[in-house]
């Protein structure tokens, strides 16, 4: 493991709904699920379908304790956690962290209540690992390992979602998925969360022109998350939450087209890993 690397890897970029086939086959077909390793310690950022091979991957590497934070609830960010192996090893240490529901339901509370029959066949109680559940509300800064710290926000998107500001050795990368945005506005909670990030993963479901017709369905666009960066004085831009129906070539397409006008932008693809060095002296 590198000690002296901040590592982040996309299993999973697709929103709604796991897609497959040779259309899908450069950029994945997997849901929502993204892996960060700050030196000795893994984060993981939801539990889509992407949550299963990043569980197989950690598995073999040896990882036995790490946070799994949720940005919300809904199908496409939690369907993987029933398949994920790690969760019936009783070797494994598994801290949970949810935000969005603060005041209505627990971690515990919505993990249990998706874990149970007649949604899955068996309960939460036949996992063997140990499930520390925490929660969090929305502004609060968590520190979940040491010199890691995530500062968090709400995003825009039916029944709540949360944003996330990851910093380690003077390195920073934000999750901003599934967020709505109001036409000719800059959203400031997630100006906020991205301030100088070293790489944004933001929601890039629509095009501007789609958003016509997507209006108060929560996401946003590529052109967005471009001016957001460049306001915010980002250097990467991860186009993520891929609506299902977007094949290979459009995404291509409209890798492209961000990438003439903002320099640091690219679509994330299932199995990506980005390497960023850091400075352990400047560890935050």
């Amino acid at each position: 493991m590198d000690d002296d690397v901040f590592l982040v890897r996309f299993w999973g970029v697709r929103g709604s709904i796991s897609v497959s086939g040779p259309e899908f086959s450069r950029y994945g077909g997997n849901t929502i699920c993204i892996e960060m390793r700050c030196g000795k310690h893994t984060l993981l950022f939801d539990a889509g379908s992407g949550l299963q091979p990043a569980g197989r991957a950690l598995r073999a590497s040896g990882v036995t304790d790490f946070d799994l934070l949720f940005t919300h609830c809904h199908y496409d960010h939690i369907i993987g956690l029933p398949f994920f192996a790690p969760i019936y090893d009783r070797s494994v240490k598994v801290t949970l962290w949810s935000g969005h529901l603060a005041g209505r339901m627990t971690t515990r509370q919505m993990v249990d209540e998706f874990m149970q029959p007649p949604w899955f066949p068996v309960k939460l109680e036949i996992c063997k690992a140990s499930l520390d559940c925490r929660d969090f509300v929305s502004g609060d800064v968590l520190r979940p390992r040491e010199g890691v710290v995530v500062r968090t926000g709400s995003l825009v998107h039916p029944g709540g979602c949360i944003g996330y500001r990851v910093e380690w050795g003077g390195r920073v990368v934000a999750v901003i998925t599934d967020t709505e945005h109001e036409p000719d506005k800059l959203d400031q909670a997630v100006l906020g969360l991205i301030e100088g990030a070293d790489l944004v993963i933001y929601d890039c479901t629509y095009t501007e022109e789609e958003m016509e017709r997507r209006s108060g369905h929560g996401h946003s666009t590529w052109q967005q998350g471009v001016k957001l960066c460049e306001a915010a004085g980002a250097r990467g831009l991860a186009l993520f939450h891929h609506d299902p129906a977007r094949t290979d070539e459009e995404l291509d397409e409209i890798e492209k087209l961000a990438k003439d006008r903002f320099a640091g932008a690219f679509a994330a693809r299932d199995g990506q890993t980005l390497k960023f060095p850091v400075s352990l002296h400047k560890k935050r």
